[in-house]
C-alpha cells in the first residue's frame, strides 16, 4: 500500500487489530494525533488515535486521500 493512501482495517468477530493498526500508522505519513478524549487505543502511534480516522459500523475508515 502506498502511503498515505485510504485503507480499511476490518474489526473480525469483535477482536481489533490493535496491531495492525499501530504498523499502518508507523508508515503513515499522514499520520497526526486526535484530541486526547477521542483516543481509544494504549500506543499514541494507531490509526485508531489517528485524527483523520472516522468510525464506520464495521470498524473504521482514513479519510486523509492522497494529493
Amino acid at each position: 500500500m502506498e502511503r498515505g493512501t485510504a485503507e480499511r482495517i476490518e474489526e473480525p468477530s469483535e477482536k481489533c487489530d490493535w496491531m495492525g493498526a499501530a504498523r499502518i500508522a508507523a508508515s503513515c505519513e499522514t499520520f497526526h494525533p486526535d484530541e486526547e478524549d477521542e483516543q481509544v487505543a494504549d500506543e499514541l502511534l494507531s490509526c485508531y488515535n489517528c485524527r483523520y480516522r472516522r468510525w464506520t459500523a464495521a470498524s473504521f475508515d482514513c479519510s486523509k486521500k492522497k494529493k
